[in-house]
């Protein structure tokens, strides 16, 4: 057998759980589930040669195994797709999309809903219609409803506090219910279309705006008549852009798996109401068809999360042993979830179309981690990237800023600030690097794949040399981008350094990978800068708030905590500052005429 590692059988138990295999370094490189651990991890063992390149590269690579027991296979399950997420295991199949799938909100619960733009499931009795992909496709499809059902678009803290109609209301896109006297009848017609809508029932909607047309006209109320008719134009064009693949109305997502260059790509169909909604695809390199079982499976638990749409019915292209997944998405939806293979004609044919989608994941162009490691001369290529930034103002708030990219996106949720007040007043960019290089050491994995560093080889140097004297060297590539000749952020000719080299590495002006780095680097810059200034306004702010009479460092917490923002804190109400702790009638009658009377940085 191929690997060090020693199997004894006996060591595991025939229980369900989680198992964890480790590199010789103690590094999770891959994370799976059984019913029946020993069973489920004999099967590396078996039959070596029969295994696909990735299991065999894998079982080569194990020094321990750990596990987890579980009282069933759905907490297995649910254990599995929370340790993926938090470790990032080489060898798993990890999902590192969730921030381009759009959703439209209705929130019926509220006497007077609004439509909202989200990204974000939450219960509490709104309904949700999509997903879409395309963040611009959604929000023109909300200003085409803003314009021709005129709900309210304000948050439900302006709503109560606004003391005149908006924008909105006077060019007809809003009702304005927050002042004005609005039919309730006449603004829940409007809910309901908007429903209608979005659900897919635009003939029903159609042939009742047609009526309320003919009404109207015959009433000779010509201006009601003149915006159902627009109403009835507005939806047509959207749905003349929507193609029906079913009969039954019925909401469900299509899955194929088809392979894709040197990988497995997955593609993924929204059907709404019978409507092909959006489509989308993913990929994973080295992977192959006869791991799909594995793939679908892993897709489909860390895909439908707690905060997403999940539809009744989920369409896969082979059956899978799905039961303690469908009994998880079903807790998730708070209703049934059916996982099935496709069963009819239509079914196979909306399958077929999935996989057309999933071969695309890799016919447009190269990966640009594949350009990275072959430019860079890096052993694997960079899935995870992390940039930093050392930045200080006149020597004052040194932070050093750290933004994460993994297979060429911004995962905006890692982005971490680290700030360093033993340095206040030093400007002192390196001792600012060795220090985060200690804390980034204690936070743990997932360590990157190319640690990118804002700076020239000094930068690179410090970070090198604090990796080897805290022995965490191996395993981390570095590299630096440092400014060219005339030192201007963004010009063609920066220069990338990498350790072990005087000169810089030969990357072309204006090729892929030198501008992708520039826009890791940049987008770095401006992260840190602006948390640096977000910094500085609010230690204005506070010392503005601790200049107003009667307001102490207690008082600004209280008032911090409740409003978020000095506009919010302005645009209270009086009562609102009195329901405040310690806060009586007259002091908040004082507090709101200060605040009335106190400049906002940036209003200049």
């Amino acid at each position: 057998m191929p690997t060090e590692f020693v199997w004894n059988p006996k060591e595991y138990p025939l229980q369900p759980g989680v198992y964890l295999m480790k590199d010789a370094t103690g590094k999770i490189i891959y994370v799976g589930k059984a019913k029946r651990l020993r069973t489920r991890l004999s099967s590396y063992f078996r039959q070596f040669s029969g295994h696909t390149p990735k299991t065999r590269a894998l079982v080569e690579r194990i020094a321990s195994i750990d596990i987890l027991l579980t009282s069933n296979e759905k907490e297995a399950l649910l254990l599995e797709a929370s340790l993926i997420k938090k470790h990032k295991p080489r060898y798993n199949v990890v999902l590192r999309d969730d921030k381009q799938y759009v959703l439209f909100k209705l929130d019926k619960m509220s006497e007077f809903p609004r439509l909202t733009v989200t990204r974000k499931v939450v219960r509490d009795g709104s309904v949700y219609f999509g997903p879409f992909t395309s963040g611009a496709a959604a929000k023109a499809t909300w200003k085409l409803l803003g314009k021709v059902f005129p709900l309210r678009k304000c948050n439900d803290h302006a709503f109560r506090n606004r003391v005149r109609p908006c924008l909105y209301h006077h060019i007809k896109q809003c009702y304005a219910p927050c002042v004005l006297d609005v039919d309730r009848d006449v603004y829940a017609g409007a809910v309901r279309r908007v429903e209608m809508f979005l659900s897919g029932r635009t003939g029903e909607l159609l042939e009742r705006l047609r009526k309320e047309m003919i009404e109207a006209s015959e009433a000779l109320n010509f201006e009601r008549a003149a915006e159902c008719r627009d109403q009835i134009r507005a939806v047509r064009k959207t749905v003349e852009r929507q193609v029906v693949v079913m009969q039954d109305a019925k909401d469900r997502d299509v899955i194929g798996l088809a392979e894709a260059g040197d990988g497995l790509g997955l593609g993924l169909l929204y059907i709404r109401q019978g409507r092909l909604l959006d489509e989308k695809y993913f990929f994973w390199p080295g992977l192959t068809i006869e791991e799909g079982p594995e793939v679908l499976e892993s897709f489909i638990s860390q895909f439908y999360g707690p905060d997403r749409f999940i539809p009744s019915r989920i369409i896969v292209p082979a059956a899978l042993d799905t039961e303690a997944l469908g009994e998880t998405l079903a807790e998730r939806r708070e209703g049934s979830v059916r996982i099935a293979a496709a069963a009819t004609a239509q079914e196979k044919h909306l399958v077929e179309i999935a996989r057309k989608v999933a071969r695309r994941a890799r016919e447009d162009k190269e990966r640009i981690s594949l350009l990275l490691q072959r430019v860079l001369k890096l052993p694997e290529e960079p899935a995870r990237i992390e940039c930093i930034d050392a930045s200080h103002l006149g020597g004052e708030g040194m932070r050093v800023g750290m933004i994460v990219f993994e297979h060429g996106r911004r995962i905006k949720e890692d982005s971490r600030v680290y700030t360093f007040p033993e340095l206040e007043g030093t400007g002192d960019d390196y001792a600012a690097l060795a220090s985060w290089v200690s804390r980034r050491l204690e936070s743990g994995p997932p360590w990157p794949d190319l640690l990118l560093i804002d700076g020239g080889l000094g930068q690179l140097a410090t970070v090198q040399r604090i990796l080897e004297e805290e022995g965490a060297e191996d395993g981390w590539e570095l590299a630096s981008i440092a400014k060219g000749p005339t030192r201007r952020a963004g010009e063609m000719e920066d220069r990338i350094f990498r350790p072990g080299r005087k000169n810089h590495m030969p990357l072309k002006p204006g090729s892929p990978e030198l501008m992708f780095l520039q826009r890791v680097r940049d987008e770095a810059h401006r992260f840190v800068i602006g948390r640096q200034r977000r910094s500085r306004k609010k230690r204005m702010l506070d010392s503005e708030l601790l200049s107003m009479p009667g307001i102490g460092q207690k008082t600004a917490r209280i008032l911090w905590d409740r409003f978020g923002s000095l506009a919010a804190m302005q645009a209270a109400g009086i009562a609102e500052i009195e329901a405040l702790p310690g806060i009586g009638r007259k002091r908040a009658e004082k507090i709101h005429a200060q605040l009335a009377d106190m400049h906002q940085p940036g209003n200049d």
